[in-house]
């Protein structure tokens, strides 16, 4: 391995928000990765975040971030509505991306980041942490390798306790809403099984409730789909619910596997599995899913190595976001203007 291929990507972070300490800071940290600079909308804020976590150094403004030569990755935690203008920007200066889910407020500005990432040619990727765990890669091996027979059924629920009605979560022009902010892990997990499913799946149906006091933002959604194969699919997302629940649940026609918390096996790393056989309770590991993640991110930029991710899958899923909310009776999330 080369000098390059050691060498530590060098990090500058949009904002200060809370997820950025699980989902980029420690697993920087134990990658041997820098944390060059951190910008946010008020400088203080930014300041204390840089003593707190040892950020190198603050900048003045995203744009002076995005500015700075020394940063070569951008991790984009902002509100939803500002990842699509900010990883826009952020390309337009030639970096590379790692953008938080869901990386535009719809399927046109996603394919508008697309357009703008093979014009860069730097890595963009959005931040489907829970693909890379191995939680996950278990899911698949046990239908890769016939042990559930073929694929029949599956069903995510992705639900957590009410944010704070001042979150910007429940806010329209920031994008909000349970699918964006929930319900989109469900149906990236559905299409990632499209290799065992005859495609990917299409839509056949949704519903939801608006939030009260918030006018065009779901509290939750339910959507129903279908695989070419003629499995079927449920993807459950609600963002006021009496608990957290992450669970994905894929049954065949040998037997069925259940991750009670696919999203955060961190937390939960169980997957049981049962089959005429009997049932057996298998353990992943509770390494994070975010500490994979920045692992398989950094390998594609120092080695080259391929990734599952890329823009174009992000194109996908923000389109069959959008197909739910028409179908649900909610209009796509509208752009954000920086």
């Amino acid at each position: 391995m080369s000098e390059e291929d050691r060498a530590p990507l060098r990090i500058g972070i949009l904002g200060a928000a809370r997820i950025t300490e699980r989902a980029l800071l420690d697993p920087a940290r134990a990658g041997g990765h820098r944390l060059v600079a951190v910008a946010a909308r008020d400088r203080s804020r930014a300041a204390a975040f840089a003593a707190e976590h040892g950020v190198e150094r603050v900048a003045d403004s995203y744009a002076d971030l995005l500015a700075d030569p020394e940063v070569e990755v951008v991790y984009n935690p902002l509100a939803n509505g500002l990842h699509g203008p900010w990883n826009l920007a952020a390309l337009a200066a030639g970096k590379h991306i790692l953008s938080e889910k869901p990386s535009a407020s719809n399927a046109g500005e996603a394919a508008e980041v697309r357009e703008a990432a093979a014009k860069a040619g730097t890595v963009f990727m959005e931040a489907f942490h829970y693909l890379f765990h191995p939680v996950t890669r278990r899911l698949h091996e046990l239908l890769a390798d016939g042990e559930l027979g073929e694929l029949q059924r599956v069903e995510t629920t992705v639900a957590i306790p009410a944010p704070a009605d001042t979150d910007p979560r429940w806010s329209l022009p920031l994008a909000g809403g349970a699918m964006m902010d929930l319900g989109c892990y469900g149906l990236h997990a559905l299409r990632m099984l499209a290799p065992w499913a005859g495609g990917a799946p299409r839509l056949v149906s949704a519903r939801g409730g608006e939030r009260a006091g918030a006018p065009g933002v779901d509290e939750w959604l339910d959507a129903d789909l279908e695989f070419p194969n003629g499995a079927t699919a449920g993807a459950r997302c609600h963002m006021a619910h009496d608990e957290l629940e992450m669970s994905c649940r894929i049954v065949g026609t040998r037997g069925e596997a259940l991750a009670p918390n696919y999203i955060l096996p961190q937390l939960d790393d169980r997957i049981v599995v049962r089959t005429d056989e009997g049932e057996r309770t298998e353990r992943l590991g509770t390494t994070s899913s975010y500490t994979y993640q920045l692992e398989a991110y950094a390998a594609r930029i120092r080695e080259g190595r391929p990734l599952p991710l890329d823009a174009d899958d992000a194109v996908a899923t923000m389109t069959l976001i959008d197909e739910c909310y028409r179908a649900a009776g909610f209009e796509p999330r509208p752009r954000t203007a920086l």
